[in-house]
């Protein structure tokens, strides 16, 4: 075992876009010792959705480092112009970037930082009650363990991948039958694509972007004699991404006190009724695929394909052929709006079923803050216990709403987060941004626009 005597300033775990977006803003500060730890070998973003002329859903100016420094040499901007690629995207005219282009663009900058330590895997985060400082343990990919010391510690670890009950036991199923064809999540579509369309029918479920980025790529080929491919999603239709303008401010300073201000109770409800804002569909995808569905049924032709809406999956099971075929993977359907069931056979699935997240299980007891509900509790200030040395970044939707998955936000997250570290802003933090008022108008104010800087040992 390495054992560490230097106390850094920052660890943060995990390197995904929020703490490589962390890691890029603390590099030029004269007062930010940090280091990032990662368990993989170099940066990936989704590498299981990176569909080819796939977008992002935001502007490029929500990257790593923009919104809280237009000056950062990490920025999108300064990316396309290191790789002769600014002037082909001034041409292209879309504020949106390629899903490829956008994790080269992390590749890029993550390539540029030497706070990053890959191939190391956090086993423990602990405190010493003595000096108050985080402990991080880390298992190295060859063998043997590091100890980082760490006066403040960042959990970027994001989300995994998440089935649904009946799903869960469907794949675990299938994986006992060598023969039955895949069941997986969207986060590992591309490698199983080729095996998915091979089995002849596909079954997308889900509701967002990536289950219609899989059914539409799908459905290119999908025709009698190649594949079937259908789509159910327990949403009342195939609703598009809200991204009207007035509705953005929601993913405001402003909405994030107002939301933190609520009962529990409502903001569970409101986070259910809120997908839409960053889990629905994007308009032009929508539109893509009624038109392929119109371009491939011309003429009277034949597309082998069924969307069901307000439709659940309650119940699976995987049927073997008796002669020892593929078998079939027989899906139990609900109708939210008649009650009524049915089956449905496919013989590979694609659920496209989310993410979730939870207690880091490498965190010691009683290091995090929980809610009632046993999740993270997480501030205004991002922290989330050890005295305010401990802090959380794009797993909070449960106490700050919409704006903890958004990737515009993030520069404004990671500024709060640098001002805890170091006791000053070096980016400054707008307190202000929209023009409407979440509440009413006169009334006490639902909670501070921005918790202090808390003053801790650095």
């Amino acid at each position: 075992m390495t054992r560490s005597t230097h106390t850094h300033d920052l660890v943060g775990i995990g390197i995904g876009p929020f703490n490589l977006g962390l890691a890029a803003l603390a590099d030029p500060l004269p007062d930010v010792d940090a280091v990032f730890l990662d368990q993989r070998d170099g940066f990936g973003w989704h590498p299981g959705m990176m569909l080819e002329g796939a977008t992002i859903q935001v502007p490029f100016l929500a990257d790593l480092v923009t919104m809280a420094d237009p000056t950062s040499p990490y920025s999108f901007l300064a990316f396309l112009k290191a790789t002769g690629r600014l002037y082909p995207f001034y041409i292209r005219e879309s504020f949106y970037p390629l899903r490829a282009e956008y994790d080269q663009y992390c590749r890029w900058a993550a390539d540029r930082l030497t706070s990053l330590r890959w191939g190391r895997e956090v086993v423990r985060v602990d405190r010493d009650d003595a000096t108050g400082d985080l402990v991080v343990t880390a298992r190295l990919a060859g063998g043997g363990t590091e100890t980082y010391r760490a006066r403040h510690v960042v959990l970027g670890v994001g989300t995994t991948p998440r089935l649904p009950g009946p799903l869960a036991a469907l794949a675990a199923e299938a994986a006992r039958h060598p023969g039955a064809g895949p069941v997986v999540h969207s986060a590992e579509y591309l490698p199983h694509r080729d095996a998915l369309a091979g089995t002849g029918a596909v079954t997308v479920v889900g509701s967002g972007q990536s289950a219609a980025e899989v059914y539409r790529d799908l459905l290119e080929d999908a025709a009698p004699g190649t594949h079937r491919v259908d789509w159910v999603t327990r949403s009342p239709r195939f609703f598009p991404m809200e991204y009207t303008k007035l509705t953005l401010e929601m993913t405001s300073p402003e909405y994030t006190d107002h939301y933190r201000a609520l009962p529990t109770e409502l903001r569970e409800i409101l986070g259910r009724e809120q997908r839409a804002l960053y889990k629905g569909i994007s308009g032009d995808l929508v539109d893509e695929i009624y038109d392929t569905l119109y371009r491939k049924s011309a003429l009277g032709r034949e597309v082998p394909t069924t969307l069901l809406s307000d439709t659940e999956v309650v119940a699976a099971r995987f049927e073997p052929d008796g002669a020892g075929g593929a078998g079939e993977h027989v899906l139990t359907l609900r109708h939210g709006q008649l009650g009524t069931t049915a089956e449905h056979r496919t013989r590979a699935v694609v659920a496209a079923t989310g993410y979730g997240s939870g207690v880091p299980g490498f965190v010691a007891p009683g290091l995090v803050d929980l809610d009632e509900l046993g999740r993270v509790d997480v501030a205004r200030d991002y922290t989330a216990g050890a005295g305010g040395r401990l802090h959380v970044g794009g797993t909070e939707a449960h106490t700050h709403g919409v704006t903890a998955p958004d990737l515009g936000f993030a520069p404004w997250r990671n500024s709060v987060i640098l001002a805890q570290v170091t006791g000053r802003e070096p980016y400054p933090v707008e307190s202000r941004i929209a023009f409407q008022t979440f509440g009413l108008p006169g009334g006490a104010p639902a909670a501070p626009t921005r918790e202090p800087v808390q003053e801790v040992a650095r």
